[in-house]
């Protein structure tokens, strides 16, 4: 099932963005082979960052990449691969035997995906660096939070997620695409920061056009009453989006408040005076009672969730929008395919836990993975 199915994808292990990369296009139906570690590690930081659900539907081998016969377990299994995903430094896959050049060698058709934070040049390159401060240098997160207050990090969404791992599994998608038709493979280089900064194309035309104020006083960061949160009598939230007129004008029909009595609804300077009219009429019923005076409407104003609320909410429910994979609630594949439909094929294996039967399959005997497993070379 899913409209990649047929594609197989090699995964050199890593965190964040690039397993999350490969689980959305193991989602989609293709085969991913994650090569782990032969010694699964020990970090928390990386063991959370890499484990977990992002490791679903998906097989596992462990190798020793620092080992030669390693890195030629990892080049049979690009020879019959359509693309390979990595996210080390600069210049480590080279320096393990398994960058592009000895990749593209092994598979002229191979797509390379390469996902770092800085990209694969450039003064950045070599040099750590987490979510926030991709965000940070792409001009983003400058632009998040309220006024007066400083930025505040949006979760690691928009580097490590968003701007990193979507954009490499479109950056693979396409570059697959483009290989069936040439019969030529390429690299990909995904950077966070470039990815962050893409993904605000639109802030930064309205910051080019002088649209653009200081931070906490435009539409979208909390500056415009129409488009905010406000806190209800019981100490939930409630958002609030309405954008064009009409939407509005419901809004305050429902929120019982005279159009009369408020500012225009875009007259910036005047934009605080009626954030404190709609916050003292959101602090009077709790959020459920809120969420039956606008059910239904087009107000543009929903319930804030958390996230054991969320799977619940009618809406999700109906369209199935978080499953259950051995006991664990999580955000179900997606986009959705009329024809193909993706679906979560395998929870997330252990490391290396399909190490004999991926070597099986490419052609090793019994003696030769024990011969290798007694080395050290896979797990």
């Amino acid at each position: 099932m899913g409209p990649l199915q047929g594609v197989r994808i090699v995964e050199l292990a890593g965190i964040g963005p690039g397993p999350f990369a490969a689980m959305m296009l193991a989602d989609m139906g293709a085969e991913v082979i994650c090569v782990d570690r032969a010694v699964p590690a020990t970090n928390p930081e990386y063991r959370a960052l890499s484990g977990g659900i992002l490791r679903r539907s998906r097989r596992s081998v462990g190798v020793d990449l620092k080992n030669p016969e390693g890195q030629e377990l990892v080049l049979r299994l690009v020879a019959g691969a359509d693309g390979l995903i990595e996210g080390f430094r600069p210049g480590v896959a080279e320096r393990l035997g398994v960058g592009p050049e000895p990749c593209l060698a092994r598979n002229p058709r191979l797509v390379y995906g390469r996902m770092t934070g800085w990209g694969q040049d450039g003064p950045l390159a070599p040099t750590a660096g987490h979510d926030i401060n991709y965000i940070a240098l792409s001009g983003v997160l400058s632009a998040i939070g309220t006024l007066g207050g400083p930025p505040v990090p949006p979760l690691n969404l928009i580097g490590d997620f968003g701007g990193g791992g979507m954009l490499l599994a479109l950056g693979m998608v396409a570059g697959m695409l483009e290989a069936q038709r040439s019969g030529v493979g390429q690299v990909i280089d995904a950077a966070m920061s470039e990815g962050a900064a893409l993904l605000a194309t639109a802030v930064y035309g309205l910051h080019g056009a002088g649209w653009w104020g200081e931070r906490g006083t435009n539409i979208f960061d909390s500056g415009a009453h129409f488009y905010g949160v406000y806190e209800c009598a019981d100490g939930g939230y409630m958002s609030v989006g309405p954008m064009e007129p009409q939407f509005y004008a419901e809004l305050l029909q429902l929120l019982e408040l005279d159009p009369a009595g408020l500012p225009h609804q875009y007259d910036r300077a005047r934009w605080p005076e009626a954030r404190d009219a709609l916050a003292a009429t959101f602090a009077t019923r709790t959020r459920d009672e809120w969420c039956a005076v606008f059910d239904g409407s087009d107000a543009c104003v929903a319930p804030v969730l958390d996230f054991a609320e969320a799977p619940r909410h009618p809406h999700s429910q109906a369209r199935e929008n978080f499953v259950q994979v051995d006991g664990v609630t999580q955000p179900a594949p997606a986009p959705r395919f009329s024809r193909t439909p993706s679906t979560v094929g395998r929870p997330p294996p252990d490391p290396g836990a399909d190490t004999d039967e991926v070597l099986t399959e490419l052609g090793l005997s019994a003696g030769e993975v024990a011969t290798l497993r007694a080395g050290g070379v896979i797990a």
